[in-house]
């Protein structure tokens, strides 16, 4: 009994040794009105507040949604306390967290359904709540010059990958460049509206959550086009968690500072 007792404590001491720290991500709510949205904010080192920053925003997968502030930065965040990236890109870095009980955009039918039903009228109706106060909360740091407006980035997975593409065909004119993972987009709206906006879409071959079919007919309509500013990957051993192969990208932040409005 003591060498099982002994072993599940080094054991849990291992798992906590290798939790990421992610104090560094300070707890902030944003309130309008009667509504809250929670999230964590990374500035850059050495962070001067008479300077606006690139701003990348990223909206966490439906696993991570809840009340706790701390869940959505369990993929992703890790990537952004990178030494090395945070001197060659300093960024102002937030993770907004959705509630439990809500999305990042709304769902005609049923959330994940791929029909072509479904896939026409995605992406026209008005947004959820917490996408809303995403949004206003990306006004307030760019009407206050804490954000560069130019340089304005966002990323999501699952979930979030739909919000993503939610949010940049309701306003194709705000972002500098977005990089949707494994989500789904209206393809032909999308390339009415947003065909200008740089994008780098992510997949996996094996996806079965969200199929990567949509994901396909929207760079395949891309490239017919001529868009020289899409791109898309998709990891052919990769079933819906096709989100560590995105950030272990070394090309990701480089390709997404490259782009200014």
């Amino acid at each position: 009994m003591k060498k099982i007792l002994s072993l599940l404590t080094l054991l849990i001491s291992i798992h906590f040794s290798r939790a990421q720290d992610f104090s560094a991500y300070k707890k902030e709510l944003f309130i309008r009105g009667e509504d809250t949205l929670r999230y964590r904010i990374l500035y850059p080192e050495n962070y001067k507040k008479e300077k606006a920053y690139p701003l990348i925003v990223f909206l966490h997968g439906s696993g991570e949604r809840g009340n706790d502030n701390e869940a959505q930065l369990f993929h992703g965040g890790d990537l952004f306390l990178k030494d090395s990236l945070r001197k060659q890109f300093p960024a102002i870095v937030i993770f907004p967290q959705c509630p439990a009980n809500d999305t990042w955009s709304r769902f005609p039918g049923g959330h994940r359904d791929t029909t072509a039903d479904f896939n026409r009228t995605l992406n026209t109706l008005d947004l959820t709540t917490p996408e809303r106060l995403a949004k206003q909360l990306i006004d307030s740091f760019a009407e206050n010059k804490i954000a560069d407006k130019k340089r304005i980035y966002l990323g999501g997975l699952s979930l979030g990958g739909f919000g993503t593409y939610d949010l940049v065909i309701h306003y194709p004119r705000y972002f500098a460049a977005v990089f949707p993972i494994c989500g789904q987009a209206n393809v032909k709206l999308y390339t009415e509206t947003a065909a200008k906006v740089p994008v780098w879409i992510f997949h996996g071959a094996l996806d079965n959550v969200v199929d990567p079919q949509p994901d396909r007919n929207l760079i395949a309509a891309l490239q017919s086009m001529g868009v020289k500013n899409a791109k898309y990957t998709e990891y052919p051993n990769a079933t819906h968690n096709s989100w560590d192969n995105a950030f272990a990208e070394p090309a990701l932040l480089p390709w997404l500072f490259s782009y200014k409005k």
